[in-house]
Formats: C-alpha cells, sequence, structure tokens
C-alpha cells in the first residue's frame, strides 16, 4: 500500500487540522470550570472526545461471492478475515504495534467471553461453535491513519449482523462484482444503507476476469444516478493487489491504492467535518452561555444605575427559560405529540409489512404444495421477515431523527441550530433471537407403504364392485374389466389422498406462517416501543438539559449583575470591568475561529 504513515499509531485522524479545534475545546473548557459550570464542562468534555476520536469505523458488504474478505486482507495487509471457508464471522481489525486476535464466543444465557488465538492461524478457532467475532489489531499503515475495518459475514439481505455493523460505521464500502451491472434488490440495499450511514463507497470488484468492466462501472453510474445515490464507483481488484502489492507501479493496475487514497482524502475528511460540525455547535452555545453572565456583569459595572433595567431583563430571560421546563413549552408538547405519532406509525408500518408477507406467503402456499420445499420456504420467510423488520427500524431511526431537528426548532430566541443528540441505530438482529422458526410440517409425511395401501384400499372396491357385476356374465370375479376398474379406482383414491393431504398441509401451513407472525409481532412490537421510549428519554434528556443549561446561565447572569451593582469601589470595578472586557474579546476570538474552521 501507499501513501503516508502514522509515526506513532495515530493519535487522531488529522492532527494538523483537529489540532486547533481541540486547543479551542480545551481553552474553552478551562473557561467553564473557572465559572463553576460543571453542566458545560461536561458537555465540552464529551465533545473534545469525539473530535479527538482516531477512529473512522469502515464497514465492508456486499454479495456473497464479490471478494469482500479479499478485500479486508489486502487493505489491512494481513489475513485477518477468512477467504475460502464457509464459517464466516464479523471481523474487526484496528490498529496495534503487535499482530493480536481475540474471538468473543457465547457461553450461554446472554455471556460472552474473550478468547486469545494465533493471529497468524485464526482460521480453526473461527470454525468453532457460538463464535459471535474477531477482532484483530495489525501495525497497518491504512489502519494507523485511524480507521477500523469491519467485515460484515454477507450481504445485508442474508445476515442482520450486517445491519448491525452498518449501523455502527461512520462509512461503508459495498462490494460488487465486476462482471454485471447491479440489480434492482442492490440498488434498494444501497437506499437503505444511505439512510443510517451517508457516506458510501461502491466498489466493482474482480477487474482482472471481465474486460468489459468500464461498461459495467458506466451502467452502475447511470443506475446510482437514476435513484438519488451520489456514490464513487472504484474499479478494483483486490486478488491482483495482494499479489502485487510488494511493487508500487504494478499494484497501480489493481486500483487499490487508488481507492485508498480516495478513503483518505473522503472518508476520513467527511468523518472531520461530522464531528468538527457538531464541536463549533456545542462551542457557540456555550460561548454564548458564558457571554451572556459576563456582558450582564460588565454592563452593571460601566452604568450601575441600569442595574434595575438589567435585572428585569434577565427576569424576563429567566421566565421564559423557565417556561422552557415546563410540559407547557412548545417543545415538550412537539415531543410528547411527534413520540405518540411516531409510535403508532411504526407500529402500524410493522403490522402492514408483517400482513403483506402473510399474504404472499398463504398466496404461494396455495399455488403449490408446502410439504416439497418446506424448509427452503421457511428460510426465505425467515430473510423477508428479517429485511422487514431491518426496514421498519431504518424507517424508526430516519423518523426519530427528523423529530429531534422538529423539537430543536421549537427553542425560541436561538440565533444558532439547536445541538442535536447522537441517536444510533440499534442492532436489529437481537430482537427476532427468541423467536422459533416456522414449525414442521407433520401431514407432509407420506412414505411409499401409506400410498401402496390407500392404493390397494381404492382398487378392492373397484375389483368387488366390477368383478361381481361380471360374475353374472359367468366370468371370473377377477379378470380384465375388474382388474382395469381396480387400477382405475385404486388410482383415483390415491390422487384423492394425495389433493386432501394437500390440502391439509396447505391449511397446516397457513397456520404456521400465521402463528410465526404471531410471535414476530408479539416480540418485535414489545421491542420496538421499547426503543421508540428510549429515543424519547433521549431526547426527552437532551432538550431539558440545555434548557436547564440557559435556566442556569440566565441565574449566573443575575447574581453577577447584583455583586456588579453591589461593588462600590471605583478601582475594583475598573479592574474587575477590565478582566471581563478581556475574557469577551478572547471568547468572541474563539467563536470565530471556530466558525472559520
Amino acid at each position: 500500500m501507499s501513501g503516508p504513515v502514522v509515526a506513532d499509531s495515530a493519535t487522531a485522524k488529522h492532527p494538523d487540522a483537529m489540532a486547533p479545534l481541540v486547543g479551542l475545546l480545551d481553552e474553552l473548557l478551562e473557561w467553564t470550570v473557572t465559572a463553576a459550570r460543571g453542566d458545560l464542562s461536561v458537555r465540552l468534555a464529551l465533545s473534545r472526545a469525539r473530535v479527538a476520536d482516531p477512529r473512522v469505523r469502515l464497514v465492508v458488504v456486499g454479495e456473497s461471492g464479490t471478494g469482500m474478505s479479499t478485500l479486508v486482507n489486502g487493505l489491512v495487509g494481513a489475513a485477518v478475515s477468512a477467504t475460502d471457508s464457509p464459517v464466516s464471522v464479523p471481523v474487526i481489525a484496528e490498529y496495534g504495534p503487535h499482530p493480536t486476535a481475540t474471538l468473543i464466543r457465547g457461553i450461554g444465557n446472554g455471556r460472552t467471553e474473550r478468547q486469545r488465538v494465533d493471529p497468524l492461524d485464526p482460521g480453526p478457532a473461527l470454525a468453532a461453535e457460538n463464535v459471535i467475532r474477531a477482532e484483530f489489531t495489525e501495525p497497518s499503515p491504512l489502519l494507523a491513519e485511524g480507521f477500523v475495518l469491519m467485515d460484515a459475514p454477507g450481504a445485508p439481505a442474508d445476515t442482520p449482523a450486517a445491519w448491525s455493523l452498518i449501523a455502527a460505521g461512520d462509512a461503508v464500502l459495498y462490494v460488487a462484482d465486476a462482471g454485471t451491472a447491479l440489480t434492482a434488490d442492490q440498488i434498494a440495499w444501497l437506499q437503505r444503507i444511505q439512510q443510517v450511514c451517508p457516506t458510501v463507497v461502491c466498489v466493482l470488484n474482480k477487474i482482472d476476469r471481465y474486460p468489459h468492466w468500464m461498461q459495467v462501472q458506466q451502467r452502475n453510474r447511470e443506475l446510482l444516478d437514476e435513484a438519488g445515490l451520489g456514490f464513487a464507483v472504484a474499479p478494483i481488484s483486490a486478488l491482483r493487489h495482494l499479489q502485487t502489492a510488494s511493487d508500487p507501479r504494478r499494484d497501480l493496475e489493481s486500483g487499490v491504492p487508488q481507492l485508498i487514497e480516495h478513503l483518505r482524502s473522503y472518508v476520513l475528511g467527511r468523518a472531520d467535518s461530522v464531528a468538527r460540525d457538531a464541536a463549533v455547535r456545542d462551542i457557540r452555545t456555550i460561548v454564548d452561555q458564558l457571554a451572556l453572565t459576563l456582558r450582564s456583569e460588565a454592563e452593571t459595572l460601566r452604568d450601575p444605575r441600569r442595574y434595575r433595567e438589567i435585572a428585569d431583563q434577565l427576569r424576563q430571560l429567566r421566565i421564559e427559560a423557565d417556561e422552557l421546563r415546563q410540559r407547557t413549552a412548545g417543545w415538550q408538547v412537539t415531543l410528547a405529540e411527534g413520540c405518540a405519532e411516531l409510535v403508532g406509525d411504526i407500529e402500524h408500518d410493522l403490522r402492514h409489512r408483517l400482513r403483506t408477507l402473510v399474504r404472499e406467503a398463504e398466496t404461494e402456499i396455495a399455488e403449490r404444495d408446502p410439504g416439497r420445499r418446506w424448509s427452503a420456504f421457511g428460510a426465505d420467510l425467515d430473510a423477508r421477515i428479517c429485511e422487514a423488520v431491518e426496514e421498519n427500524f431504518v424507517t424508526a431511526h430516519y423518523r426519530s431523527v427528523e423529530l429531534a431537528e422538529e423539537v430543536s426548532g421549537k427553542f425560541p430566541g436561538t440565533e444558532h441550530d439547536v445541538p442535536l443528540p447522537d441517536l444510533r441505530l440499534g442492532d436489529p438482529s437481537e430482537v427476532l433471537e427468541p423467536v422459533a422458526s416456522l414449525e414442521p410440517l407433520d401431514t407432509a409425511k407420506h412414505g411409499a407403504t401409506q400410498q401402496a395401501l390407500t392404493a390397494l384400499r381404492g382398487s378392492y372396491g373397484g375389483i368387488l364392485m366390477v368383478g361381481l357385476a361380471t360374475s353374472l356374465l359367468g366370468m371370473s370375479l377377477v379378470n380384465w374389466y375388474s382388474a382395469g376398474a381396480g387400477v382405475l379406482l385404486g388410482v383415483n383414491a390415491l390422487w384423492d389422498d394425495r389433493r386432501i393431504r394437500k390440502q391439509r398441509r396447505q391449511v397446516e401451513a397457513k397456520v404456521a406462517v400465521a402463528r410465526l407472525m404471531d410471535d414476530v409481532i408479539f416480540q418485535v412490537g414489545k421491542e420496538s416501543r421499547n426503543r421508540l421510549r428510549t429515543v424519547q428519554r433521549t431526547l426527552r434528556g437532551h432538550f431539558t438539559d440545555i434548557a436547564n443549561q440557559t435556566l442556569r446561565s440566565v441565574d449566573d447572569s443575575l447574581r453577577a449583575a447584583e455583586d456588579a451593582a453591589a461593588n462600590h469601589a471605583p478601582e475594583t470595578r475598573s479592574r474587575r470591568l477590565t478582566e471581563i472586557e478581556s475574557t469577551l474579546v478572547r471568547l468572541r476570538e474563539i467563536r470565530e475561529t471556530a466558525d472559520a474552521l
């Protein structure tokens, strides 16, 4: 791999770019500590942690067989993901001075244990039972720059584990085969991925196998543009990169160095901008709250006769700030009504999706004998249920973010956007774990012996009836006519038995599907309501903290104005006024610098 290497294990995404912002946050943190504003200090500390976090979680997903594991190994520079193993588990690789490998295994009752294994040969350990994921550390140049690679086991449509990684990721590499253009299902998946993780790069792998990959790349760009997805399409050959990584000139033909450079310039840059924007919003809010107290004190020191006027203005501000904490406040009403509407809409969306699945399943059952491919039908239905639940959770997440933005708009008197809480999409895969699979069909068992007995019972009546009738003509009981009638009635009896059994299996199959859907609705509905209640508590707590911080700032301003009015010594007033003016100038400089960043 080409490109710069961070010398000391990557202490920041872009140290030179982020250092000024970290310096501003540290300086502002000192001001909040001096002002005894612990509430603002905690908020600044969280913002600083986000800015200084070196990690950018890069999730690799795609259809099976597209070379995802080969790409991950090529980017890391070590075999951390199995390429020829039937067992596939999520793999997480991050920087470390020495190679290590750790397996996370389930030991029952929801508990897990960590097991260290040989990082040079983790394959046998990965094939063991109950392995949840594998964690690797490697002294890789790319990982040293702040990337954490997360290899999802298959496409999101194949396993819910991939979706949980996407929800935790900062960017997604969607790997597709260079032999064919993206299908409608893949475009739909990319649209869903964008709703949860907007930073997506489409990787066209195996260009060394397909001479027509340029036409496929162009077609993919057209399809993405038609779907409103402005993703980059990067053509690569992960296998060729592994073979030519030691030769930089030949390695350029693989396209992987160009992909790595794009990740550095685009993904890292975008991750920095997201963290930077959130930090700048926090700086604006905190500077305004600190400046409010200082300006009130300064105006009183300049002209103590204006104390009553200033105090009246602050008391009015206090009333407005206190009203923000009341249940009748506009944002409280909007939040309560929005959450109630959100719960109803998400529950209706879930039931609509599952009822659609039930109707489709019943149609398939009515069209053919369910006993012939019941296992495959159950696996397909499970996959569609997982997809429906994931889509429902994505919708809930998207609507929750919209509600947060709507609530923030109800805060009066703000010159900037109210900071929004960090709402993360939970792991949908855990929701369906308690749900049992589709029940087996008891009537599906009908062996050759039972079929022969059914045919014999039907043929016996035909032989007896026709044989008795022909015996009046002097023929024996068993003759050509009675034998033919026996064969016809035996076949008819067998046909009727099969038809009846098929109808019974269809009825039983529909009942099994209905029971499964009841279990899904019960489990998922409860979990969905719990998650939405958590969202409501998160939003209420976040905006309540903002209201409390505003009220605290106004109270501090009132006390500062009172102290300034009680200060009658001219020298003391002059010295304090000079200190305040200097502090206000520096706070204004901090805000202007943050805005410029």
